[in-house]
């Protein structure tokens, strides 16, 4: 779900707000509850929920070892 900076012209407040793509832009501000904000344009931020991805699923786990190479140990010469 993308994060958009908004900031408001009456009280100068900046502040984000996770939406999704298809929801409306906001139009009262969350810190002096007046009309007048307007959405930044920044570098866009997002989160990644649910199963499949990296920080939920692959993270802690350790790679399996290829056993289909021999490894050569220190004190073989070949």
């Amino acid at each position: 779900m993308p994060i958009y900076e908004y900031k408001c012209d009456e009280c100068g407040a900046i502040f984000e707000n996770f939406q999704k793509i298809t929801d409306k832009d906001l139009d009262i501000c969350q810190s002096c509850k007046k009309s007048g904000i307007k959405k930044l344009i920044s570098s866009s931020g997002f989160r990644l929920k649910g199963s499949g991805w990296y920080e939920t699923d692959f993270k802690g786990k350790k790679v399996k070892e290829d056993k289909s190479s021999p490894k050569l140990n220190a004190t073989d010469k070949s």
